[in-house]
């Protein structure tokens, strides 16, 4: 990216400017704010640098002229820390303090940065020439040593030599990340700026992005140079990018142009358990907010198979449920359309509240989708889940599993009492266990083992608890769950108390947009320009809610107004290699291997045993998918390791993603990856079911083709 560096102007003349920049360093030694301008402006979508150099402080504040010059470093140092740290505290995105700041003053920013999430950068510049490369390695490990997220060495160059030293930096960073120097290797994950000043290092400032510096400098103008050397922004602009089409209005003259508002669907698993457990309840439910798909109006027309009465008026669903009760239908067979959620959740259900054997069918993909797990979990509860086709997976450390697909039948009833089951496949299963127990006529006490897609689990008590159904739960786990106040990840055990007895009350809800649909527009601001989506809820307890961790982890720029569910606004900042265990968010994994492919550095994706039982082999899918387009990637034990380069590095280098055709393997998560991942491919990418989406968002392509 170009950072533009903003100098010699006030509050206004700075938010005019930021118009033309899609980063921006303030000169807070050079820019004269008050304190409240200050928070305003910091406050901005706009990734800034706050800069702050104590020796121009020194020489230009009023105030200190007459001070002897002790005196006056010693003021100026405390100006530019209050400068600082007011910003950090505003917002800042990173924080600029030069290598030669006292210790103290340097400790207390980085404090403040961290406590702020701000990166604390340390630099240095040498003005008068460039040293040897073994001196600029001593400076760059001494910036290390004293705290640095990120260092910025810049020298200025008299010849070539010079720049070759300079860019040298990059290159060795990356082998100490090879001999396992994780302090200096780090660097490589975009955490070094290196280039040189000077008529002779102008090249090196546009070269920095194509060897993995995270950003470079540019001037507003010509005549507004912060150093000799230093491209205007329209230039730098024009030879980093040409005419590459970013996305939400982003490019051109005004980066910060207002993008195009997304809205998205119905989640899918708020929807198909409210719309089920509304078709059970005693009375008539209104389920608002209700968007069509492939998924959702399967679940409709079970409802309706059920008994239910089903009204679809707009975004609102009307259901007069059908007051179930163990042993109270009488269903041969039950289409289940190509749902895997529906089918697991409806198994449990249909073994407790019909009076006989059902037969599940189903189509497309689904019919070869193995439901791992189904056949135990039903036998710890004495009911039984058959299938023509049954495939028998061999285990060296526990029992052997019995793998059952569609078609499939049930036959019950659940025996209630105390069971333990793996949860090691999922959490579809357990979360039909949680609606079908209630029905039984005694309690039942639920031990999962090895819990896996937890935050699900949590949604469907919270859409029980609406429906009038109540179930207590406790996470277990070792002293690092203990320690941790609860993280998901670290738990080995779910206890769930199910009172048996209980009735289905109908009841109205509002439905939640899905962060599942969402992931995909988030990601694409985040890499090629900027979205903005409404309909989303922060505080959901959906597991692809996570897509906003992984992206302020790597980087990007995220804000929302109103509220919790205000809309979001994510745009271009600069990525950097991230690390996430995505075992409960599964679904996250085909659009989070292209975010990735375009973060500087190895990212490491851990959770890939989740994803062989989805739509298509996820895992196989993704490793075709990376090598396709030229990206770097391997799956070791449970991770998937994904080499990444910049947006910057890609154009400049030669070596963005490969167009050509494509499969989507008939996996409406790998359709919409690929689209976003289109944007920046050399050329169209064709892929060969499009129309898959309409599984889990129909309006995709429609809202895809806006932005």
């Amino acid at each position: 990216m170009i950072c533009t560096t903003i100098q010699n102007k006030n509050y206004e003349q700075i938010l005019s400017a930021l118009e033309q920049c899609e980063m921006a360093e303030i000169r807070l030694d050079r820019c004269s704010l008050t304190s409240r301008e200050t928070d305003d402006l910091f406050a901005s979508d706009t990734p800034l640098v706050a800069t702050c150099r104590i020796s121009e402080i020194a020489s230009a504040e009023p105030s200190l002229q007459d001070l002897p010059p002790q005196s006056r470093e010693i003021k100026a140092m405390q100006i530019a820390e209050r400068r600082l740290i007011r910003a950090i505290e505003a917002g800042a995105r990173y924080v600029d303090v030069e290598i030669e700041a006292q210790k103290q003053m340097s400790k207390r920013v980085r404090q403040a940065a961290h406590e702020n999430g701000t990166v604390f950068i340390r630099s240095y510049h040498d003005f008068e020439g460039t040293d040897s490369l073994e001196a600029l390695k001593a400076i760059v490990e001494k910036c290390v040593y004293h705290g640095a997220d990120m260092v910025k060495i810049v020298t200025l160059a008299q010849s070539e030599a010079d720049i070759d030293k300079i860019l040298a930096l990059y290159q060795w960073c990356r082998e100490e990340k090879i001999s396992g120097n994780e302090r200096i290797g780090a660097l490589s994950d975009g955490g070094l700026i290196a280039f040189c000043m000077g008529e002779e290092g102008r090249s090196s400032r546009l070269d920095c992005l194509k060897y993995g510096a995270p950003y470079t400098y540019a001037a507003l103008t010509e005549d507004e140079a912060a150093a000799p050397g230093q491209w205007a922004t329209a230039p730098m602009r024009k030879a980093v990018y040409g005419d590459f089409p970013f996305i939400g209005g982003v490019g051109g003259e005004k980066p910060n142009e207002k993008c195009t508002l997304c809205t998205m669907p119905v989640s899918k698993s708020f929807a198909q358990r409210a719309i089920i457990a509304a078709a059970l309840a005693d009375g008539t439910s209104h389920l608002r907010g209700y968007t069509p798909c492939g998924d959702n109006e399967a679940a409709l027309q079970v409802a309706r198979n059920l008994g239910a009465e089903v009204d679809v008026n707009g975004n609102v669903v009307t259901i007069k449920g059908i007051s179930a009760q163990s042993g109270s239908l009488n269903l041969p067979e039950l289409h289940v359309g190509e749902s895997g959620l529906l089918t697991r959740m409806l198994i449990p259900l249909m073994a407790q509240l019909s009076s006989g054997a059902v037969k599940f069918t189903g189509e497309k993909t689904l019919l070869g989708r193995p439901l791992t797990g189904a056949k135990e979990i039903m036998d710890a509860f004495e009911a039984t889940v058959t299938s023509s086709e049954v495939t028998v997976i061999p285990s060296e450390v526990e029992e052997s599993s019995a793998i059952v697909r569609v078609p499939l039948t049930v036959k019950g009833p659940l025996k209630a009492g105390r069971a333990e089951i793996s949860g090691k496949h999922g959490s579809q299963l357990i979360s039909g266990l949680l609606m079908a127990l209630p029905f039984a006529e005694k309690n039942s006490s639920l031990v999962v083992r090895e819990p896996k897609s937890i935050p699900y689990m949590f949604i469907t008590l919270e859409v029980l608890k609406k429906f009038g159904i109540k179930i207590g739960n406790d996470m277990l786990g070792g002293p690092d769950f203990l320690a941790s106040d609860g993280d998901w990840s670290l738990c080995t055990e779910m206890v769930f108390k199910v009172k048996g007895g209980q009735k289905y009350k109908a009841t109205d809800i509002d439905l939640e947009g899905d962060w599942s649909a969402a992931a995909n527009f988030l990601v694409a601001g985040a890499i090629f320009g900027k979205t903005e989506i409404q309909g989303l809820d922060t505080t959901s307890l959906q597991a692809d809610l996570s897509i906003m961790d992984i992206l302020m982890d790597a980087g990007a720029s995220l804000s929302q107004l109103d509220g919790d569910r205000g809309n979001i606004t994510v745009q271009r900042a600069p990525l950097k290699a991230f690390r996430v265990d995505a075992s409960n968010c599964p679904d996250l994994f085909p659009i989070i291997s292209v975010l990735a492919a375009f973060c500087q550095g190895t990212s490491r994706l851990a959770g890939v045993a989740r994803l062989a039982n989805k739509e298509s082999d996820r895992a196989k899918a993704i490793l075709e998918m990376m090598e396709q387009m030229g990206v770097q990637a391997c799956v070791e034990g449970d991770e998937m390791v994904i080499e990444g380069h910049s947006l910057a590095q890609r154009l400049l280098g030669d070596c963005l993603l490969k167009g050509g055709r494509y499969t989507s393997h008939h996996d409406h998560r790998m359709v919409m990856a690929l689209k976003v991942a289109s944007i920046g491919a050399d050329g169209p990418i064709l892929i060969d079911d499009e129309q898959c989406v309409a599984k889990s968002f129909p309006q995709f392509h429609e809202i895809f083709d806006k932005i």
